[in-house]
């Protein structure tokens, strides 16, 4: 199989924006296109190989037919069929919902779905862009419920300002939202499970205020102040950075000005790139793939070599 590249999955959102088309060169249709979907095994939102061969072929029926040469003998013992990870870029123009995602086993009890562990990595950002992650001081159910009955929740909120390149790791439980201005990156669990706690009264395109899930995230929502979700890692030249190693996935940083090889013969994993800037070309023993920023591929778990050619591009390599 060689390095494989799929067509993004748009979707509109309240808060979204046209970045996604001005920035990465997204096909978009509308103004408020807030994710492009890069690679994606959700039920109903399955992508489609975009080039090769391969070509119109669905990501479930390339592990179908390939399975562990695609996935990992070690990927495929944890996670079956089903493709573990979720590849986003999102453009917010306006700020995300607060919100909070469940873990594994409250997301299976509750919706028979993964929980969603996930990262950000800032490709861009407006002046004063923040994000909220976490609380800013130690809090208890009792408060927490207090801070949404006499709207006063936005005080306890911890904002962080962003710039291109910071990256953040959010477990599940943690109340967290994109702000205003920010274009990223983000790698996840396989999972759509979102739980809305405060949506800043707005009205969807009908005039309706969106749903929240005030119960649903009350055994949800870690209460205790943890600093534990700014990513500290390096951005060397020509080497590998390493940046999140969690159970579901592990990301590193590669910011290359030459060609790099990868040796993955022992490597029992798919591998993915992300381009965060300049341009690649990605080959391995079956062919090649062009990749520029805003742009992802996929290549099998059996690739022994994989070659990075480049003269200067920055990549999120991502593996489980």
């Amino acid at each position: 199989m060689y390095p494989l590249k799929f067509h993004p999955i748009l979707k509109e959102r309240l808060w979204g924006g046209t970045k996604l088309a001005e920035k990465l060169n997204k096909p978009i249709t509308s103004d408020i296109t807030g994710e492009s979907w890069e690679l994606s095994g959700v039920k109903e939102d399955v992508s489609r190989v975009a080039n090769g061969d391969l070509k119109g072929t669905s990501l479930n029926e390339l592990i179908d037919q390939w399975g562990e040469r695609l996935l990992g003998r070690s990927v495929m013992e944890r996670f079956g069929s089903e493709f573990p990870i979720l590849i986003k870029f999102i453009d917010a123009k306006q700020d995300l919902s607060i919100q909070l995602h469940p873990h594994d086993e409250l997301a299976r009890s509750r919706h028979n779905s993964f929980g969603k562990t996930e990262m950000w990595y800032i490709m861009d950002a407006d002046e004063d862009a923040n994000l909220i992650v976490g609380f800013n001081q130690p809090m208890t159910r009792e408060k927490y419920v207090r801070s949404l009955e006499d709207r006063t929740l936005l005080d306890y909120m911890n904002y962080e300002r962003v710039k291109p390149g910071d990256t953040f790791f959010i477990n599940t439980g943690k109340i967290h939202a994109i702000g205003a201005g920010v274009l990223l990156a983000e790698i996840q669990q396989t999972s759509d499970i979102t739980y809305r706690v405060y949506d800043f009264d707005r009205r969807d395109k009908e005039g309706k205020l969106r749903e929240l899930h005030t119960d649903l995230a009350l055994d949800a929502i870690d209460f205790e102040k943890k600093d534990d979700f700014v990513v500290t890692y390096e951005r060397k030249q020509d080497v590998v950075n390493p940046m999140v190693d969690c159970p579901y996935f592990k990301t590193q940083f590669l910011n290359l000005q030459k060609d790099l090889v990868r040796d993955t013969q022992s490597r029992d994993s798919f591998t993915i790139f992300m381009c965060v800037h300049g341009e690649a070309v990605i080959a391995n023993e079956n062919g090649s793939a062009s990749l520029k920023k805003g742009e992802t591929v996929l290549l099998p778990a059996s690739s022994a070599r994989i070659e990075i050619r480049t003269s200067g591009c920055e990549l999120l390599e991502v593996t489980v």
